[in-house]
């Protein structure tokens, strides 16, 4: 069981597919497969179920992608250590989907230019699944919202405060002027999926006016939110970040609910030249205003 053979499985095992994954490693197909099949034989275990051309993980290949994602990860912070000066290898990051859309587009531009050795990949998630998968190995860090919701205070991560975003609520156009809660006159909430430190704040402030937690329509991008905050019939949590970056639409109406901190995490103990870059970058761009001057014809 060599590096190579589990990279081959834990691609299959993320694409889900023989074919998508000797795309993104540029091998033959049959290669993949055979590598599979080997690795299979070597361990005396099916890893997959073949469901037409999906490719499905067993208990057994469930449980051997952890160990995968933990082998692979100290097998490339080990080649970054012997090369402490120079950033390179690969990668991984994630983010919540509004910070890759506002903040990141710069920052990484920034660090392939100056590290073009160093391979990023970018990843979207709620924060919580995020922190999840750092401390999973799928993830070498991730930028989140923190707190996020039902994570344990005792995980083993290391946070950098990076940015603060100001959050706000956006109502309907034809909502009156809202304040406080008991102002509210809509009771859904459009947000991401459970996990997202934005959607338990819309959730808490929501439900200071009635006691009971609001209904949660679940949605995947912030133009989906906000369109259908738009149709009049629910509210939504989005970063000014965000507002400033959307074309939204100008008459609808949006309340302050405060700053939100989000910080840079990683594993305890985990230090490689790539991490450090991003830090650098990430500081650098901290100072940076947005390309986008913010409109005030957006508020109301």
């Amino acid at each position: 069981m060599d590096l190579v053979a589990l990279e081959i499985f834990r691609t299959v095992a993320h694409e889900g597919s023989v074919t998508r994954a000797a795309e993104r490693l540029g091998r033959a197909q049959s290669n993949v497969t055979t590598r599979v099949q080997q690795l299979e034989e070597q361990l005396g275990t099916a890893l997959f179920l073949r469901e037409g051309r999906r490719m499905v993980l067993t208990p057994a290949g469930a449980t051997l992608q952890g160990y995968a994602e933990r082998l692979l990860a100290l097998a490339e912070e080990a080649r970054q250590a012997l090369h402490p000066g120079t950033p390179a290898g690969h990668l991984r990051i994630g983010a919540m989907e509004s910070t890759a859309a506002a903040r990141l587009p710069a920052p990484l531009a920034q660090l392939h230019a100056r590290w073009p050795a160093l391979v990023l990949e970018l990843r979207t998630a709620p924060s919580r699944q995020l922190v999840e998968q750092v401390l999973a190995h799928e993830l070498d860090c991730a930028l989140v919202a923190w707190p996020p919701p039902g994570l344990d205070e005792e995980a083993p991560v290391q946070r950098t405060p990076v940015w603060t975003e100001s959050l706000l609520l956006a109502l309907p156009a034809s909502h009156p002027p809202a304040e406080t809660p008991a102002d509210l006159r809509v009771h859904t909430l459009a947000a991401f999926a459970h996990g997202c430190t934005y959607r338990r704040i819309g959730e808490d402030w929501m439900r200071q006016a009635t006691g009971q937690a609001p209904q949660v329509l679940e949605l995947a991008s912030y133009p989906a939110i906000l369109a259908c905050v738009a149709g009049g019939r629910c509210a939504g949590v989005v970063p000014e970040a965000v507002v400033d970056l959307l074309h939204t639409p100008p008459a609808l109406r949006w309340v302050p609910l405060g700053p939100c901190d989000t910080v840079l995490v990683h594993r305890t103990g985990y230090a490689t030249p790539a991490l450090a870059a991003l830090q650098a970058a990430l500081h650098g761009a901290q100072d940076t205003p947005s390309v986008l001057a913010p409109d005030s014809s957006l508020r109301s």
